[in-house]
């Protein structure tokens, strides 16, 4: 049961829980709809109730959501429902950030203001599931707002949805996407060849990649190790992985396992095609 203290707009409304006496974001069709501060209301099985007691990266939830138009969080929400079964299990406060970037790339458009991110192929590939996922918010905003949005923003879209599924922030995300870029630009330079993003072994590198920070993260090691074999062997292969692997330390403030190396190296050897 939930004390209406706000009605943002028909389909959403602030509440207060009545067992805790916390605030919380309730949406649903048609639930903020004649409803008077004070009044008690039960969360029907089609609405939704969100904590306003979140901390997000870009603020408390509670202080997003005063700023903002609510049809930005029904449009999120809309997002994070197809992503939930897409994916089967989400989190669900990553709801206000999205919500928030939302507004933000909404405006820019409308002031002529659109961004370019170099990294939106990376991430196309990367989260590829995610990226066709937040595809699904370009009907959504032509319908509703009358704004087209180009590959760039469905990235960072992408990005959220990622961060909603996995244990990852969507800063930590974009470096992953990062150093997968730099990761072949080095291999690019040093062979002289330029790499197809669509072959198996760019997606295995990328992929290879994106685990390798997550084990980083979560303090969990490789229990074979492939650094004297690789760098005997495939000795270029091998000092690139180093290369990589120590900007990758300096972004995470942490020291990679050193088997990470060989692994990483057996990948880059893979991609550049001189096996």
């Amino acid at each position: 049961m939930f004390r209406v203290k706000k009605v943002l707009n028909h389909n959403t409304l602030i509440g207060i829980g009545m067992e805790d006496n916390r605030e919380y974001l309730l949406i649903g069709k048609g639930i903020g709809f004649g409803r008077k501060i004070s009044e008690r209301i039960e969360a029907t099985g089609e609405s939704t109730v969100y904590s306003l007691h979140e901390q997000t990266q870009r603020g408390a939830a509670a202080e997003l959501v005063k700023g903002m138009d609510p049809v930005f969080l029904e449009i999120a929400e809309q997002i994070l429902k197809e992503s939930e079964q897409v994916f089967g299990r989400i989190d669900w406060a990553i709801l206000f950030p999205m919500a928030d970037h939302i507004a933000f790339a909404v405006k820019r458009i409308r002031n002529n203001e659109q961004i370019s991110n170099p990294l939106t192929g990376d991430i196309r590939a990367l989260f590829h599931i995610e990226y066709k996922v937040a595809q699904g918010i370009c009907p959504v905003l032509k319908e509703r707002l009358d704004v087209e949005i180009d590959e760039h923003e469905i990235g960072y879209i992408a990005l959220h949805i990622h961060s909603a599924i996995e244990d990852e922030n969507v800063a930590l995300s974009m470096q992953i996407a990062r150093t997968v870029r730099e990761c072949i630009q080095l291999v690019e330079n040093e062979t002289g060849m330029t790499i197809d993003v669509m072959s198996l072994s760019y997606n295995r590198l990328m992929n290879h990649v994106r685990y390798m920070v997550a084990r980083a993260v979560k303090g969990e090691k490789l229990k074979l190790n492939m650094n004297d074999y690789m760098s005997e062997k495939f000795p270029d292969a091998f000092r690139l992985a180093s290369i990589v692997c120590g900007h990758l330390e300096k972004y995470l403030k942490k020291p990679l396992d050193e088997v990470e190396t060989g692994y990483l190296a057996m990948h880059i050897q893979r991609v550049s095609g001189e096996e």
